[in-house]
């Protein structure tokens, strides 16, 4: 047993001795934090009053940006809408006169296809791109064709 006791203070002794023991720094003491306006500063220490002015206006718009909410990107691609902005939309062109309940069934096809006719556009009862940037000005606000 004593064998075991000193073979594991062997260890703990060896490896707080080699320095796997010691404590490292604290971040905070190792590098100081910098704000944006500090970042400012160091950065035209070495450029020309002109360049200083440009830097300077730079940073004061970011704290313009970082008081403003900023919205949300597009998704990339051509806009797919919903099934319910097609139907109101043909409603409110005078297409469609069942209920808005999200669902493309025979009727809503029936009214796409009437629209792609009446505003000769290529009648498959689907609402791609070139259908949908037709339609879509009647998702606002009713309009009679």
């Amino acid at each position: 047993m004593k064998k075991y006791v000193f073979i594991a203070l062997a260890i703990m002794l060896g490896t707080y001795f080699l320095g796997c023991g010691k404590k490292q720094q604290p971040l905070e003491e190792m590098q100081e934090p910098m704000s944006i306006e500090s970042l400012g500063t160091l950065s035209t220490e070495t450029k020309t009053d002109s360049e200083v002015k440009v830097v300077e206006s730079k940073a004061s718009s970011v704290d313009v940006l970082a008081g403003s909410k900023l919205e949300p990107l597009p998704p990339s691609g051509p806009y797919k809408p919903s099934a319910t902005e097609i139907q109101t939309a043909l409603k409110n062109a005078g297409f469609y006169s069942g209920a808005v309940d999200g669902k493309i069934g025979p009727m809503t096809k029936k009214a796409i296809e009437e629209f792609q006719k009446m505003k000769n556009l290529q009648v498959d009862g689907k609402v791609g791109p070139k259908t949908w940037e037709v339609l879509e000005q009647y998702l606002a606000k009713p309009q009679v064709p």
